[in-house]
């Protein structure tokens, strides 16, 4: 939302709705806090990605590239999510071929880019515990989202901003804050080209090449001469999708925005266009437009804050990296 960039008229009139919503927060982490709630700790290290503010910020990437990397030092990882926007509720592993509307399309994004096992539950502790039973070698579980899931206890925060820094500063819905910022947190990653305070750098740019149904690949750089080209994104931030394709050189006719993690059932797509999607949204896509390409995401973390998570968790008591 505009209207969280700055401290307009609209977000002051939503001001005393957002102390509402700060006091209620603050009462539920001093509950945590002073054990009248109960959090559980899973007999594993918990490393939490997640995000203070509102909206997408770039965090299944980033869970993609710390995954990976604690698969390069051989450590048995497993992640848990949620699984926001599944039309099922109980707890289930997610495998290759789930169907995301039942899973959730990050979670089925990740599993396929890294291989984890990971499990989908909207309690995280139950999620962890499943996981360690399917896969008791998991020696570290990545909770996808989670930094306000204070019933999961948790050993490494990773706080992921993009460009919008913490907009006006505000809590919602008077600004885009889920909590009060500055908060406790051990790694600040930003994955915009312009931080707005101190913290790690991550890069993002679209892969060299599409992929279709099948998993054959299309050189992008083989798209840039058609004018038959349309995007659609259901994501939190489309534009960016949008933008990044612009600036490879692609000539787009139209680009559709959908809201994030839409479901493509009964979706008609546009006659005589090929289709250029997210990954996320293409395991929804095919079914309804088979000839779209899925363009991935990479994203590149600067070395300083692979070096930080790795001493952070390494200091663990109990822990031992090999």
């Amino acid at each position: 939302m505009h209207a969280w960039e700055r401290r307009g008229a609209q977000a002051w009139l939503l001001r005393p709705v957002a102390a509402l919503f700060g006091l209620l927060a603050a009462a539920r982490r001093l509950a945590y806090a002073r054990g009248w709630r109960r959090t559980d700790r899973l007999p594993v290290p918990v490393i939490v990605v997640g995000n203070v503010i509102a909206g997408g910020a770039g965090k299944t990437p980033v869970v993609i590239a710390l995954v990976r990397h604690l698969q390069a030092r051989g450590l048995p990882v497993g992640v848990i999510s949620r699984g926001h926007g599944r039309r099922t509720r109980d707890g289930r592993a997610v495998a290759a071929d789930s169907d995301p509307r039942d899973v959730g399309d990050e979670p089925l994004l990740i599993h396929r880019a890294t291989g984890a096992p990971l499990v989908v539950d909207a309690d995280r502790a139950a999620a962890g515990r499943r996981l360690l039973a399917l896969h008791p070698e998991v020696r570290v579980i990545v909770a996808d989202d989670g930094l306000q899931h204070l019933a999961l206890g948790r050993d490494i925060d990773i706080c992921v901003f993009d460009d919008r820094g913490i907009g006006n500063g505000w809590l919602l819905p008077a600004g885009p804050l889920r909590e009060p910022w500055p908060r406790r947190c051990d790694l600040v990653l930003h994955t915009g080209e312009r931080p707005a305070f101190a913290g790690h750098r991550g890069h993002r740019r679209l892969a060299d090449v599409a992929l279709d149904r099948e998993g054959r690949k299309v050189p992008l750089a083989s798209l840039a001469a058609r004018d038959d080209l349309a995007a659609v994104a259901g994501i939190a931030r489309p534009e960016r999708f949008f933008d990044m394709l612009r600036a490879r050189g692609l000539r787009l006719r139209t680009c559709i925005a959908l809201p994030d993690h839409h479901d493509f059932s009964g979706w008609t797509p546009p006659p005589g266009l090929q289709l250029l999607c997210t990954e996320k949204d293409a395991a929804k896509l095919w079914p309804v437009a088979p000839t779209a390409l899925a363009v991935p995401l990479q994203f590149d973390i600067d070395p300083a804050f692979f070096a930080a998570l790795d001493a952070r968790l390494s200091s663990l008591d109990g822990f031992q990296a090999a």
